[in-house]
């Protein structure tokens, strides 16, 4: 007879999906992962198969249940974090996707983006949801499916047409249909919901000409958003807990506090600091946002978005062929030539903050013949580094300055690049006990919503540091690399200037 607790953590990540069950002191009792096909059929276009993406989810899930019911646990709850912005139109009838999930890193939608873009727009859009006007959030990604998939805002109009991230799309079949919701953190990154007020805004909704009739309800990170289907893992297991992978990883490094602030390192790199009950608009492109909601009170971040970072390394493995497996970065770096230096801008789908230029391509500065497959790979890791950088000292010009830097994704297991970055950020990097930060937020949730988790307080308790880095490079050789750093993108910067 099973008698111990265990909470099933669906992270649904850009190249993967995970299932992960903890156990009710936040320890990991049995993991599934399966990667899914990325596809690129146009420049700057991103998109996943949202049936393929359903069927991983449940594989690993079904996968990491029978493992942790195997040990004698049973699953009381379960939570999700998802890939943010990525978009889903579905038919109510069927549950079928009508186009392919538009993935948050396509950059189809620019031009839509200039054709709205004037100092007013921009403006209101700040002001009341936190972000910009950008290809990057879901609401251009809407109206595009809608636009160019036959007979769509028909459907629309009669209300038979669903949209949500991938969190709603999920919930909508892991209940059969039952349930259309996603949680005030993946609401904030539409460019539809206001932040302030905490609702769907209706002048967004004209502006970027979507229907309500598709949108989701809007929930608390910890709340009721039904029951998972028995017929899929033989029994019914409450969804009490949702949040965005960004948001989620944050609850997951305990980071409670005003001014608490964490990286994760992923596809790409997100860095967010919890401003509480404070709604900071940035003054240095950064983004304000939601960083969890709980009995109906938002507590709010700031966030800096890179989109490329451990997306570079996958690149140099799939694309290039230079690196056989992402583990061997790290010896690869050890091994490079110390005097041969090259600089990797990573915009290989625009460039995030601080520049939101979607326009930018990636570009590699400072080639030699000596240059190889070591210097490469050390250049990508390094990339990523300099770029958490930009978005510290944003924060910092924001009146945000960071005391140490939380750490988390599938990245910081190098602890090469962890040392590099507390050299280049001149600050105290930690790393937790727990690497998987993202299903854990998720998980501690779920636990909190159904008492698992009595308080933010008791999830503390569970926070511990594995490793802490405090580099040492010397300030000459920093402020070297910075410089050249800050000329690389520039360069790239002026590149996709030219007409």
């Amino acid at each position: 007879m099973a008698d111990k607790i265990g909470i099933l953590s669906i992270d649904q990540g850009t190249t993967s999906s995970r299932a992960i069950v903890f156990d009710s002191n936040a320890q990991i009792v049995s993991v599934a992962q399966q990667e899914f096909t990325q596809y690129y059929p146009n420049d700057g276009w991103v998109e996943h198969d949202a049936e393929e993406i359903w069927s991983s989810v449940v594989n690993v899930c079904q996968q990491a249940i029978n493992d942790a019911e195997i040990k004698g646990y049973q699953i009381k709850a379960s939570g999700i974090t998802n890939q943010r912005e990525t978009t889903v139109v579905w038919n109510r009838k069927t549950g079928k996707a009508i186009y392919n999930a538009i993935v948050w890193q396509d950059r189809r939608t620019a031009e839509t983006c200039r054709v709205l873009s004037n100092p007013d727009t921009e403006a209101f859009i700040k002001e009341t949801t936190g972000l910009r006007l950008d290809p990057y959030f879901s609401a251009t990604k809407i109206a595009w499916i809608l636009d160019n998939v036959e007979g769509a805002r028909s459907l629309a109009s009669m209300g038979e047409l669903a949209f949500g991230t991938i969190d709603s799309f999920l919930i909508w079949r892991l209940t059969n249909g039952h349930v259309h919701a996603t949680d005030a953190t993946n609401a904030s990154r539409t460019n539809l919901y206001n932040i302030k007020e905490g609702k769907w805004d209706e002048a967004l909704l004209n502006l970027f000409n979507v229907p309500s009739s598709v949108l989701p309800e809007v929930k608390n990170s910890a709340d009721n958003f039904g029951d998972i289907s028995p017929s899929l893992f033989g029994k019914a297991i409450p969804i009490t807990g949702v949040a965005g992978d960004q948001q989620a990883a944050t609850v997951g490094q305990a980071c409670f506090e005003k001014g608490d602030i964490k990286s994760t390192y992923g596809t790409g790199c997100f860095v967010m600091q919890n401003t509480g009950d404070d709604i900071i608009l940035s003054n240095n492109q950064l983004l304000t946002t939601i960083a969890y909601q709980l009995d109906d009170k938002p507590t709010y971040a700031l966030e800096g978005s890179i989109f490329i970072a451990g997306a570079a390394v996958q690149w140099l493995r799939d694309e290039l062929g230079v690196i056989e497996n992402a583990a061997d970065s790290e010896r690869m770096i050890e091994e490079a030539d110390p005097n041969t230096h090259i600089y990797l801008v990573p915009a290989f789908t625009g460039l995030g903050a601080p520049h939101w230029n979607p326009e930018a391509r990636g570009a590699i500065f400072g080639l030699t013949r000596a240059s190889g497959p070591n210097e490469f790979v050390r250049a990508a890791v390094e990339s990523v580094c300099y770029q958490t950088h930009d978005l510290l000292a944003a924060m910092k010009a924001d009146g945000a300055p960071a005391v140490a830097l939380k750490v988390d994704g599938g990245m910081v297991a190098n602890n090469w690049m962890c040392d590099f970055l507390s050299s280049i950020l001149e600050l105290s990097v930690q790393r937790p006990t727990v690497m998987e930060t993202t299903a854990l937020g998720a998980a501690y949730l779920a636990g909190l919503e159904v008492g698992i988790f009595k308080s933010l307080d008791d999830i503390r308790t569970n926070w511990n540091v594995d490793s802490e880095f405090n580099g040492s490079i010397a300030s000459e050789r920093r402020d070297n690399h910075l410089a050249n750093w800050q000329k690389a993108v520039q360069a790239t910067l002026a590149y996709a200037a030219i007409e």
